[in-house]
């Protein structure tokens, strides 16, 4: 009986099942049978009819009565091992809708995903909402330490979709699938302006030069060194892309890498900083997935994506975060004068009245204006913000601002709101340290504010003291600090720059002697304070 060891089954349906199941075993992919077909194969075809099987079997292949238990119990496993092997897990697609979450790793940077003094934003964020939005989850968003962990995280199957600015690389794509291009950018040399611009990779020889380990600059910078052997520079694994920037501003660095976006946003805020040359050819910004032969999430985000471009979505948000923006930072003293004399004029009185109701001197509601606006009341920021006191929808909404390009309204928004942050602060803040300190958080946030302050306490410094706190602000884009922080991720050095300003602007009102424009006896509570004092 030896031969009848390992019998294939005459039944030709069952025989069909068996190597269906065998294929999709030894191709690694789930089967392709489910187990209701099955149910409806053994209900239809009747090929699970116990006792006239085993008559057949015993009917073809001469088996004894002694032997038909170990047929049937044969039989039986087979039975089982077939059901058991038929369970199909739902494409990934459909488990993500039924958890109702998208796992997203992404980056804290201005162009990816941060949070702002109107909650969170971001470039990458926007998108990814608008893409968990259309799946009907949420998306939860996951931070790496290091930016070198993202792919790595992402190989392991810790998220579903990585959302980090990734240029698309031959290296990087043997790792994870792209998805479609969304954004084209060139890596740039960043040099601070007023030193020796170079003007190719071999002119950074023998200087300080540090790029973001792991990132496509450091790729690039790989290859290079082929055609340059003496070529050297730093992989810096602790800092990101905009640290790096930020210390070639301060002149720590000489030179580093970034992309092309990210050197539009940060010339706003380091206008000192300069562009030497392009690193490569325009490059393709993509999400990137783990490979896997489920390509539902993957063909989802394709499509959702092509919408988006023919839609005109992609290019709105585009515009948002990388279109040109009001010049907000510092300006002449002519253009300053200018203005005072031709858009002051018609707001004052709306300045005023404002300044009543908040108790705040209305020419330092006036300096506000012009630094967010130059007193346009159409002013609009790429990021959606508008109106004088260029004011989000959700501050609009928090202070009863139907209008936001109303200048009436606008200029009264802005004060109440600066007010109800100044109410925030601690009673003991006092003084001009609770104006400075509501002025900062008026424009990164009040989270972000409160993130600094502790920062500054820990750092044995005062919370409550504007000149202390100033100097812990911009360490809220350095990654060593803002992954300890509640809020994480902000433009630290912005709010400094943007209270200076101020300072400057309110001197400037007092020096032009605007008393001569509005006829008034009131005497200014806020003391002068010289344009050139260090912030």
């Amino acid at each position: 009986m030896a031969e009848k060891v390992g019998f294939e089954p005459t039944d030709p349906v069952r025989s069909q099942l068996i190597s269906n199941q065998s294929r999709s075993a030894s191709s690694g992919t789930s089967p392709i049978i489910s187990c209701s077909h099955l149910n409806q194969q053994v209900q239809v075809a009747g090929i699970i009819s116990y006792n006239s099987t085993l008559n057949s079997l015993e009917t073809n292949h001469n088996f004894s009565g002694s032997e038909l238990p170990s047929v049937r119990l044969h039989f039986a496993i087979i039975i089982v091992m077939l059901y058991a092997g038929c369970s199909i897990p739902a494409p990934l697609l459909e488990q993500i809708k039924q958890k109702g979450e998208l796992l997203v790793l992404t980056r804290n940077s201005a162009t990816t995903y941060y949070e702002d003094r109107d909650g969170l934003a971001g470039f990458e964020y926007d998108l990814v909402q608008m893409f968990a939005q259309e799946l009907g989850v949420k998306a939860k968003f996951i931070i790496p330490k290091r930016f070198d962990q993202t792919i790595p995280m992402l190989m392991r199957k810790e998220a579903h979709i990585a959302a980090a600015g990734l240029t698309v690389t031959p290296n990087r794509k043997t790792m994870v699938k792209f998805g479609p291009s969304y954004q084209k950018i060139t890596q740039q040399l960043v040099y601070k302006q007023g030193n020796r611009r170079p003007k190719a990779l071999k002119d950074t020889i023998g200087s300080i030069f540090e790029v973001v380990a792991g990132s496509s600059h450091e790729e690039q910078l790989l290859r290079q060194q082929d055609q340059i052997p003496e070529l050297d520079w730093v992989a810096n694994g602790e800092l990101g892309s905009e640290e790096l920037i930020n210390l070639v501003w301060e002149q720590v660095l000489d030179y580093t890498v970034a992309d092309s976006n990210e050197m539009s946003v940060n010339l706003r805020f380091y206008p000192e900083l300069g562009v030497a040359f392009d690193l490569t050819q325009p490059e393709d910004l993509a999400w990137a997935f783990p490979h896997s032969e489920d390509s539902s999430l993957y063909d989802a985000a394709r499509s959702f994506l092509h919408r988006a471009k023919l839609s005109g979505k992609l290019e709105q948000l585009m515009e948002r975060y990388y279109g040109k923006t009001i010049n907000i930072g510092f300006v002449g003293t002519n253009t300053f004068k200018f203005h005072s004399q031709n858009r002051l004029p018609q707001y004052i009185k709306l300045f005023q009245q404002a300044a009543k109701a908040t108790q705040y001197d209305w020419r330092l509601i006036a300096a506000m204006g012009y630094q967010e606006s130059h007193w346009d009341p159409k002013a609009i920021s790429p990021t959606g913000v508008r109106g004088i006191m260029m004011l989000t929808q959700n501050t609009a909404k928090e202070v009863g601002v139907e209008d936001r390009e109303d200048p009436k309204q606008s200029i009264m928004g802005g004060a109440r709101y600066l007010r109800k942050i100044a109410k925030r602060l601690p009673k003991r803040i006092s003084g001009e340290d609770r104006l400075w300190l509501s002025l900062a958080a008026y424009n990164i946030g009040y989270g972000h504010l409160e993130d600094a302050r502790i920062i500054t306490q820990r750092n044995g410094k005062n919370p409550d003291k504007w000149e202390d706190v100033q100097n812990f602000l911009p360490l809220l884009s350095q990654e060593q600090y803002y992954t300890k922080t509640k809020h994480g991720y902000a433009r630290g050095r912005e709010p400094v720059t943007y209270v200076e300003n101020i300072r400057t602007y309110y001197n400037l009102l007092n020096w032009l002697g605007q008393r001569k424009i509005q006829q008034t006896e009131e005497k200014p509570w806020l003391p002068p304070i010289s344009s050139t004092s260090a912030l």
